[in-house]
């Protein structure tokens, strides 16, 4: 998430900095509106990062250089026409502060556009050599578009109000009417969202806001089901003040880390909060665009068998980056004749006590059952299949989330971290990686003299760009690593097995490694394999990987428009869905208003 420095104090006076800030935004809008690309390149380091999301290009769109900035500015004003560019009133003021190891002027700012309202971020780097207005040039730029005018969220001053809120004598009183919404007895939705964890809860939500219709579907039986029914002892690896799910913060009581079901619970009564219309016990099965109506033929089929078919205009896929859990092709694994579980279906290793498991894969599910496995009195051994990185929660893995534990507000620091592109991201996750091996040398030495294959990611980008690029690969230390370096839970390396048999594994020497249990942390498909299923293979092949690295450095397919008209995705993070959800939203509710078209 989070590739910054912390801030470091401020050397100048904050009516200084502002100032010269304020000098850099004028400067910029009269170039702009002139339509003077010369004028825009000078204002940026030849070195310099634009990230647009959704105010100049209707898209998430990064952008390098100061002349590749310089002319996409330019051919996208005549239809965007930004401008009104100032200090956000209101927001964390400009600072001096250090990231990356560049010393830059930060500032949060807003401006408009044709149909809209925007925020951004400006980063200014200083050079005590020209100290004036003059010499400053910006490093990094971020836009996003905020909202539509005319369109903007029920919040605050604009809350909602009507006949669904007030004292309807004699007629539909609020809940009347939320059953009756929730039934889509007498119409189809708007939007089909499928899956409702942080993803389906966070685009619902700001559909809702913006007077979208809007439907949430998921096979389980509960809202939050998704995390409620993963194994016994989970809880998020990241701290609570990042997780925060949009409008509605986690109650300030609440403990750092979230366990499984606590979240769970969490979600069910935010879906109540928000009003966001949502089937449990529905399962999509399959769906085909009509290009001449312009919505889709989505079939969905309830626990009870029964089906309906709906015409939305969008579907947006919210079911996660794991989707269908991946069973690998073991030698001699069908000879095998004690149970075989995949990862994704463990709950908790107490029938297990006093017998022997292997669970096959060293990233955090493998870990985490291990150790659940273990701690219920099993004789549980690892198995590592390829080189892994592993983390400790705290410190290490806070540093990523650093500019979280700023002084800035939740809204600004999500603003602060969406704006870099991938290169930022990179060099960011190295500077990370290197502080985080002084860290946990204690822990990287033992487990490499325990047989443990270590890695810091092919860059030396650690676990956070392993999440992005193929969401896993990874361990966050929760406590297994140290019984994995006593030897309390042991450690088999997958090259050393020849084939399973029915009592274990037989390693190439002729010994078997016996085995009551076997699970299999092997991950799962891509998204594109579930769209593939669910959709067809057109489809899928037309709109490509969903999730990796896509050719422009950002989420492949993810929250944008992607090349199957009314087809989007979401995934991630709670803060990813927090943050992204919002531009998802925006940029459906400017299709249906006639904003926007395809891509």
């Amino acid at each position: 998430m989070n590739d910054l420095d912390q801030a470091d104090p401020s050397e100048r006076h904050a009516t200084d900095i502002a100032a010269l800030a304020s000098h850099w935004l004028e400067a910029f809008e009269t170039a702009l509106r002139a339509g003077d690309t010369d004028a825009i390149a000078a204002l940026f380091q030849p070195e310099s990062h634009w990230r647009d999301l959704v105010a100049f290009t209707w898209h998430i769109s990064p952008h390098a250089g100061a002349e590749q900035i310089a002319g996409t500015l330019v051919g996208a004003q005549p239809s965007t026409k930004a401008h009104g560019f100032a200090l956000a009133a209101g927001r964390t003021p400009p600072r001096q502060v250090v990231r990356l190891g560049v010393d830059v002027i930060e500032a949060i700012f807003e401006f408009e556009t044709a149909v809209g309202r925007g925020n951004g971020v400006v980063r200014l780097v200083v050079d005590s050599n020209t100290p004036s207005s003059d010499g400053l040039r910006a490093w990094v730029l971020l836009t996003t578009l905020e909202e539509l005018k005319g369109f903007e969220e029920h919040v605050d001053d604009r809350r909602p109000s009507g006949e669904a809120y007030s004292r309807n004598f004699g007629g539909d009183n609020w809940l009347d009417q939320r059953i009756k919404s929730q039934a889509y007895a007498d119409r189809d939705p708007t939007v089909l969202v499928v899956g409702g964890g942080q993803a389906g809860l966070g685009i619902a939500a700001r559909l809702r806001q913006l007077d979208v219709d809007t439907l949430v579907v998921d096979r389980h039986e509960r809202i939050g089901d998704n995390w409620r029914k993963r194994y016994h002892s989970l809880a998020l690896h990241n701290a609570i003040h990042v997780n925060h799910l949009p409008y509605m913060p986690f109650p300030p009581t609440w403990p750092k880390y979230i366990p499984k079901d606590m979240l769970a619970n969490w979600f069910e009564y935010y879906a109540d909060a928000m009003e966001i219309n949502f089937w449990t016990g529905t399962e999509f099965v399959d769906g085909a665009y009509d290009d001449d109506a312009k919505c889709w033929r989505a079939t969905v089929r309830h626990v009870d068998g029964t089906e309906r078919v709906m015409h939305p205009r969008h579907v947006v896929f919210a079911n996660g980056v794991s989707g269908i859990p991946k069973i690998p092709a073991l030698p001699g694994l069908e000879d095998f004749t004690g149970e075989v579980v995949h990862s994704h279906s463990f709950t908790d290793g107490s029938a297990w006590k006093g017998k022997t498991a292997l669970v096959l894969g060293t990233g955090n599910s493998g870990h985490d059952v291990a150790q659940d496995l273990y701690s219920h009195g099993a004789d549980t051994t690892i198995i590592q299949r390829g080189s892994t990185t592993v983390v400790s929660v705290d410190p290490s893995a806070k540093l990523n989330y650093a500019i979280y534990d700023e002084d800035p507000p939740l809204e600004d620091c999500d603003l602060l971290a969406a704006s870099s592109t991938y290169p930022l991201l990179v060099r960011g996750y190295q500077l990370a990686v290197e502080k985080m091996v002084e860290l946990d040398k204690e822990l990287i030495d033992a487990l490499i003299a325990r047989g443990f294959k270590y890695d810091l990611g092919e860059d030396k980008t650690g676990h956070q760009m392993k999440y992005r690029r193929r969401g896993g690969g990874y361990y966050l230390d929760c406590g297994c690593s140290g019984l994995i370096i006593d030897g309390e839970i042991g450690l088999l390396q997958f090259d050393t097995i020849e084939r399973f048999s029915a009592d274990g594994a037989v390693l190439q020497d002729g010994t078997t490694v016996p085995a009551d249990l076997l699970v299999l942390a092997t991950g799962y498909y891509t998204q594109q394999e579930l769209v593939r299923r669910l959709l067809g293979d057109t489809v899928a092949e037309n709109v490509g990987e969903i999730w990796g690295i896509g050719e422009d450095g950002e989420m492949g397919n993810l929250y944008k428009r992607t090349a199957q008209e009314g087809l989007w995705f979401i995934a991630g993070s709670l803060a990813q869905c927090r943050i992204y959800s919002k531009y998802l939203a925006l940029q459906i509710k400017a299709t249906e208003e006639g904003l926007i078209g395809p891509r």
